[in-house]
């Protein structure tokens, strides 16, 4: 099981990559939401929001209000930020719920 250090990291370097890709998806991805991750193997959630294809305001502790919310385990969330686990498959196997509406997932598909 990953730490909550190791997923704070995790989610940082997810803001990282998405902040070096954000200009070329800014033009094609018209997203401005807020973003909660729940960890459920470690009873901890951290919040921020994603707009113009970056990830900003991280920090720890759960936003109830969330427009997208993502649950997941500990390890799952490390496996998906290195690339190790793939995010439709995650999905389709209930290894990762993301709650959102329609449209919104489609514009996140975009941009991971």
């Amino acid at each position: 099981m990953a730490s909550v250090d190791e997923c704070r990291q995790a989610l940082q370097d997810l803001a990282a990559r998405l902040d070096r890709n954000a200009e070329s998806v800014r033009d094609r991805i018209d997203l401005d939401r807020t973003l909660a991750c729940r960890i459920t193997d470690l009873d901890t959630a951290f919040h921020g929001r994603i707009t113009d294809g970056r990830l900003v305001e991280l920090t720890d502790g759960d936003d109830p209000k969330a427009k997208i919310a993502m649950s997941t385990t500990s390890d799952d969330l490390v496996a998906l930020v290195r690339g190790q686990l793939d995010v439709p498959k995650a999905l389709a196997s209930g290894r990762v719920s993301i709650k959102a509406t329609p449209f919104d997932l489609m514009k996140l598909r975009k941009l991971l």
